[in-house]
């Protein structure tokens, strides 16, 4: 975890007492660029930043330009790059393999061999950023016509690992208000959201993933009771990990005097799968919605394309994971869950009225069975299919 290391901590007593002695915006903004670059540069290194100047550079000036083609072909670059970095091997592998598993083997090894070892740092979170920002300048939304402020929004270090994922209509109101003046409170609040991320992450998180670690190889030979303490120890560990990321990040950058948005809202207590979706990691659900399932054409075209876009979204935010099978499995396994939980009233006939009139009476219900369904999932998301399905029977029986 970066933000726990020696490195970090130094950099951090440095960076921010400098950041609030230094008077007016501009030379905060100066001082603020400099410390996101040098956190980029260290945790990057040359391979991993170089590839984000290019794309940086070509998403700054084709926003500038205000073209629709300029910008089109901006996203493209974007898109690609990510494809490339992270997705090559897997779809190199996934796509050839089928008809030439050798082939696959020496074209993926050329690949690997090519490319950096791992992809440059949050590339992901850099190409959404990007994609989103230009989409909206093609639609006519405001573009950034500072370098400086461009900069800024690109490598704003506290939100560059884990998000949440910035934009730049909320981004830039906060950055010119943080910058204008921290108060203590900021600092406070700030300090306190950071200590509530770190006890997430490490002290409870970090702890449950070496008990699961320890006991998945023999999760079906243990007692079922232990069983489902493993079950619900996997839900709040992915669940700790990820906001306790989230929390890090939003109280950094309150000690900047900046708000970023918020990503997890008690996910677990939703009621349905929409509403779970509505409740975690919000930045990415909501620029999914926004930047691939509304162009899509969302649900304005009846509810069999309205189904089939949900698929395509979601099996897309399963592989925005990870390039493995297993998370977009568990992303369509989310797709089917929202059609179900969308559309059952209505496929179901007499029965889905009825079905969503006794949901609607005991609430409770149907919390259980939409807590059920998400931690159900996360067993995709961690495991292969086979072992995922195992160990799902092994609930059920002694």
């Amino acid at each position: 975890m970066i933000f726990t290391t020696y490195w970090f901590l130094v950099f951090a007593a440095i960076a921010f007492p400098i950041y609030w002695l230094l008077p007016g915006r501009l030379p905060r903004f100066v001082w603020l660029l400099a410390v996101c670059a040098i956190f980029h540069g260290h945790f990057a290194g040359a391979a991993g930043v170089l590839p984000i100047i290019v794309l940086a550079l070509a998403t700054y000036f084709a926003g500038r330009s205000g073209r629709p083609g300029w910008c089109a072909a901006a996203i493209t670059l974007c898109v690609a790059a990510l494809g490339i970095y992270k997705y090559a091997p897997f779809f190199t592998n996934a796509c050839i393999g089928w008809f030439d598993p050798k082939l696959a083997e020496q074209w993926t090894a050329w690949i690997k061999q090519t490319l950096p070892a791992a992809p440059p740092l949050a590339i992901s979170f850099f190409t959404f950023e990007f994609v989103h920002y230009l989409y909206d300048v093609r639609k006519g939304r405001p573009r950034i016509d500072s370098p400086l402020e461009f900069a800024l929004f690109a490598i704003f270090f506290p939100t560059l690992v884990a998000g949440p994922i910035k934009r730049r209509g909320d981004f830039l109101p906060a950055l010119y208000h943080g910058a204008a003046a921290v108060t203590p409170e900021d600092v406070v609040a700030g300090l306190c959201r950071i200590a509530l991320g770190f006890a997430k992450k490490t002290v409870i998180s970090d702890n449950l993933a070496q008990a699961i670690n320890y006991y998945a190889p023999v999760f079906t030979k243990v007692p079922l009771g232990m069983r489902w303490l493993l079950f619900a120890a996997i839900a709040f560990r992915i669940l700790l990990d990820f906001s306790g990321y989230s929390d890090i990040a939003i109280g950094l950058a309150r000690m900047f005097g900046i708000t970023v948005p918020e990503n997890f809202r008690w996910p677990y207590l939703a009621r349905n799968i929409q509403e779970f979706w509505q409740r975690w990691h919000i930045s990415l659900s909501t620029w999914i919605r926004d930047y691939i399932y509304i162009p899509l054409g969302g649900s304005r075209h009846g509810i069999t394309r309205k189904i089939i876009n949900g698929f395509i979204v979601f099996a897309l935010c399963g592989l925005w994971h990870g390039a493995a099978w297993n998370f977009i499995l568990w992303g369509v396994f989310h797709g089917a869950g929202l059609a179900i939980c969308g559309n059952y009233r209505l496929l179901f006939g007499p029965v889905g009225v009825s079905l969503g009139n006794f949901f609607d009476r005991f609430p409770p219900v149907s919390w259980a069975v939409t807590t059920l369904y998400v931690w159900f999932g996360w067993l995709l998301f961690f495991y292969p299919l086979p072992q995922a399905w195992q160990m799902a029977l092994s609930l059920f029986s002694k």
